[in-house]
């Protein structure tokens, strides 16, 4: 092959991570496991499963299995129209045999249930699953791969590990676009090539092997199937790349795909050797300068000091050392943090202040939480520090030896690719709203409201440090209404607060309605609202206007049940002399913190 051929081809290491997946995925589906990918629905997703597609065999089955699938259409069974019309029994079959050569795609896995997962589990390791159901004994093949669509929100929720376990590769989609699907990856017949010529590649040394057990081993990964998976796909890579032999590059790359994604520790510190007693290291020392005079009188020629050691050949690179910090510079910083700390990573955190509302993420500006792999796109801030940091262990492999003597210059330059490139995330908190929701109601809701003004002004002075608002719903008489919408502003809430007055009776469920479309609407322009409800709970108008304390109360029950399922942080401060069961339960229909004071004061309901 010429200089201008080799420069040409783009080796594997140089494509885009996503598409790079999805290559090596397609060469061996049920080989590779499956693929986790952590994201909703999204035109990145939908564009990677078109790409999926374009690159698996033709013929080979795609399907998609819904979380609510059961065992009839899982798993197969009798066929009753087909069996009745042929007088004898006729198997159906079902996903995981249909699916058979092809890939398995699984929407919403964290909602998955163990015993389905546990199904598929089973199926993916035999590679065939035997069918008995319905007084029928089949054995049926299923060969496939799978994609876990994880739609989570909180750390809680999470795919069944059993399937996850069994997934070579994990993809972040959260940020990914188009653009990182750009690039000329493999065609169909570099893919078939790829894999015929897949079983007679072998390591480049048995090193490579060990490497690859004890990085498993330092990240925490006890469990042999990493370390097979990983093996796996250095060998595709040299496939790839059409090499008989998987080196240190195609190993390197595989352990940054497989281990990384699944790192549950950080490799522990390397042990410093421990100092030799001084007055001993200086004996050893002469003794040896001694010997060396004697066995060589002659004083040595003018050569440069460092000849010796430059004449002396360098020793190989630890293969392990090289594994190790590769997958920790493919590792986020704040999976970083969280490993070291032995914590799980916040994803969704706080600001810091009581006013400040949940995080977002942000690509220009906020508190730096970590930094992803991509390309540099328009508006995006390079991360100077880990992009070099990503392109390190990769310096002894691509620095080839050149003849040229005048590029001996460049030689000794880093080598940063764009599969080296880390881009900055970025959190700020939203802007966060607490809505009052004040009980005007009644003979004692003069108090009630100098305790809401008091609240509302010392709510208004904090919000002017954590850039939160402040709104105020009352409700008395057969209506509610919004007060003082969101603001920040201390005198317009001064002036609205001055005007407000109480008596009548009190429509509690239009209070919880309007309160909560107020919240709705809050929600929908990105902040974060939080309601603050203080009555006694005691409704006696109902939603249609219509007075009677039962009808008052289940209308009332119902609107807090929608507070609840909106999933809206809430607290029911109870107003009445003394706490009363029926308070505490709209507390918990709405999922709110309940607050019985009996003796209010304004900095009491500003501090809760």
């Amino acid at each position: 092959m010429t200089a201008e051929a080799q420069a040409e081809t783009v080796p594997c290491a140089a494509w885009p991570e996503a598409l790079l997946i999805a290559t090596l995925f397609a060469m061996d589906p049920h080989g590779l496991g499956g693929i986790s990918i952590k994201g909703r629905g999204s035109p990145f997703f939908e564009a990677w499963l078109d790409q999926l597609k374009e690159l698996l065999p033709e013929g080979a089955p795609l399907r998609r299995c819904p979380v609510q699938t059961g065992d009839d259409r899982l798993l197969g069974g009798l066929d009753l129209a087909t069996s009745l019309a042929m007088g004898q029994p006729v198997v159906q079959r079902g996903l995981l045999s249909e699916v058979d050569g092809g890939v398995l795609v699984l929407p919403m896995a964290e909602r998955l249930s163990s015993a389905t997962a546990a199904r598929i589990a089973a199926a993916l390791d035999e590679g065939q699953f035997q069918l008995e159901r319905d007084g029928l004994t089949s054995l049926l093949p299923a060969r496939f791969g799978l994609i876990l669509l994880d739609e989570s929100i909180g750390p809680e929720e999470s795919p069944p590990f059993a399937l996850l376990e069994r997934c070579s590769f994990r993809l972040d989609g959260n940020g990914l676009g188009l653009g990182d699907l750009a690039g000329d990856g493999a065609s169909l017949e570099d893919i078939k090539r790829a894999k015929n010529a897949l079983p007679e590649i072998g390591l480049e040394s048995e090193t490579l092997l060990e490497a690859i057990c004890e990085a498993a081993q330092a990240f925490g990964l006890h469990s042999a199937r990493p370390a097979l998976l990983c093996l796996r796909v250095a060998r595709m890579v040299a496939a790839l790349d059409g090499r008989k032999v998987a080196n240190l590059g195609d190993v390197t790359l595989a352990a940054q795909l497989v281990l990384a994604p699944q790192a549950l520790q950080l490799p522990p510190p390397p042990e410093e050797p421990q100092p030799e007693d001084s007055d001993q290291q200086a004996d050893t020392q002469d003794e040896a300068e001694q010997t060396e005079a004697e066995a060589d009188p002659t004083p040595p020629p003018d050569t440069p000091p460092d000849s010796q050691a430059e004449a002396e050949p360098n020793s190989p690179p630890n293969p392990c050392e090289i594994l190790v910090d590769a997958v920790k510079s493919a590792l986020p910083a704040e999976l970083i943090a969280a490993l070291g700390s032995q914590a799980k990573p916040n994803r969704q955190g706080r600001a810091s202040g009581s006013g400040g509302g949940t995080m977002q993420k942000s690509p220009l500006r906020g508190r730096p939480i970590r930094s992803r792999s991509g390309t540099l796109k328009p508006g995006e801030r390079l991360n100077i520090i880990e992009t070099l940091r990503a392109a390190a262990p990769w310096q002894k492999l691509r620095r080839r030896p050149q003849a040229d003597a005048a590029l001996e210059t460049s030689r000794k330059r880093i080598e940063v690719r764009k599969s080296d490139f880390r881009i900055r995330c970025f959190a700020q908190p939203k802007e966060a709203t607490t809505i009052l929701v004040v009980d005007a109601s009644g003979s004692s809701a003069f108090q009630r409201l100098a305790e809401a003004k008091g609240a509302v002004e010392l709510l208004l002075a904090q919000a002017y440090v954590d850039r939160s608002r402040v709104a105020l719903v009352a409700f008395r008489n057969e209506t509610a209404e919004i007060l003082l919408p969101p603001t920040r502003s201390l005198a317009r809430a001064r002036r609205q607060l001055s005007d407000l007055t109480g008596g009548g009776g009190t429509p509690l469920a239009a209070g919880i309605d309007t309160a909560l479309l107020l919240a709705l609407a809050e929600k929908a322009k990105g902040r974060t609202p939080r309601l603050l409800f203080l009555t006694d709970g005691r409704g006696n108008i109902g939603r249609e206007g219509k007075a009677g304390r039962a009808v008052a109360m289940a209308d009332a029950l119902l609107a807090a049940r929608a507070v609840g399922l909106a999933e809206i942080a809430a607290v029911h401060i109870d107003t009445s002399p003394f706490p009363r069961p029926g308070a505490r339960e709209l507390a918990e229909a709405m999922r709110a913190i309940y607050a019985p004071l009996p003796y209010l004061n304004a900095q009491a309901i500003s501090t809760i």
